[in-house]
């Protein structure tokens, strides 16, 4: 995407390298599904890039044009999830919901205790050992714990553990969530055997995908605005736009030197979607579908 679409006011945005306001409009309660935060005010057992914070947040919002946020539980605070709690407050319960860290010997009082706080969903990110809080073996037990609550588990695997569990995939209980495009790698990208795993997961309505970060497996990386991804993210678009949505991924934890610029990820999503009608789905219909946001 050349660099003449992003026209309009100088902008400045914590962790984020966006100088100007996207090109693509804004759509009233479009959502932001997946983002991080994180507070000094709460104590972080593991190394975080950045403070980021829900006031700096909403500069992102007032960027992107977001009003519906979903905030993810990060690495660095393992299973104490009060700054997600937290976090869902301050932007606003009626149109913030949170995806939780928990290991089985969470309480039936604790889940209950998350559900009302707004979180409906719990994340296995297991695409690398460091830092791990989970395992796969907490998996299904846990998707057992959930049901009851009609949460969903997100999961942020490698293609290849994709594969790799595609039986425990299969028979889970729980709705399954992917995080970041199902990180599918280049230059192979949905020649990957997880591309037809997942694909079948979309098609019996067991599964959500998330259109973000694609940054992660871009080989041009921000200077050719992440184009090498395009194929993958519009193959997910052509295979199921009804079980998509998008998200920022600010405040970009992965990306400690250089913060990708929050304008044109945004827009990526114009150029994905190719049509007015399925951005819409992807930004507004879908997400409240999945997370339980009054209907647009």
């Amino acid at each position: 995407m050349p660099d003449s679409t992003h026209g309009g006011a100088a902008v400045q945005v914590p962790n984020s390298s966006a100088t100007t306001v996207p090109v693509s409009a804004a759509l009233a309660n479009a959502c932001d599904s997946h983002l991080h935060i994180y507070d000094p005010r709460f104590t972080a057992v593991a190394p975080i890039v950045a403070d980021a914070t829900v006031e700096e947040y909403r500069c992102v919002q007032a960027l992107i044009g977001t009003s519906r946020a979903v905030v993810v539980q990060p690495r660095a605070y393992w299973t104490d999830n009060s700054c997600t709690l937290d976090a869902i407050q301050r932007l606003g319960p009626a149109s913030t919901r949170g995806i939780a860290v928990v290991r089985p010997d969470a309480t039936d009082e604790a889940l209950h205790v998350l559900h009302a706080g707004g979180i409906r969903g719990i994340r296995f990110s297991l695409y690398t050992d460091m830092h791990a809080v989970v395992g796969f073996d907490m998996v299904e037990p846990l998707a057992n714990r959930i049901a009851e609550f009609g949460w969903h588990l997100q999961l942020h695997w490698t293609a290849d553990q994709i594969v790799g569990h595609r039986d425990l995939l299969a028979r889970l209980r729980a709705p399954l969530v992917f995080d970041h495009l199902a990180r599918m790698p280049l230059p192979g990208g949905t020649a990957h055997p997880a591309f037809a795993v997942v694909s079948d997961l979309l098609d019996r309505g067991k599964a959500w995908l998330k259109l973000s970060g694609a940054y992660l497996d871009s080989l041009v990386g921000a200077a050719g605005h992440y184009d090498d991804m395009d194929p993958v993210a519009k193959a997910w678009v052509g295979a199921a736009p009804e079980r998509l949505v998008w998200g920022s991924d600010w405040p970009h934890p992965t990306e400690a030197w250089h913060k990708p610029d929050d304008a044109l990820l945004y827009d990526l999503l114009a150029q994905w979607a190719g049509s007015q009608e399925i951005r819409r789905k992807i930004l507004v219909d879908n997400p409240a579908l999945l997370y339980g946001f009054e209907a647009a």
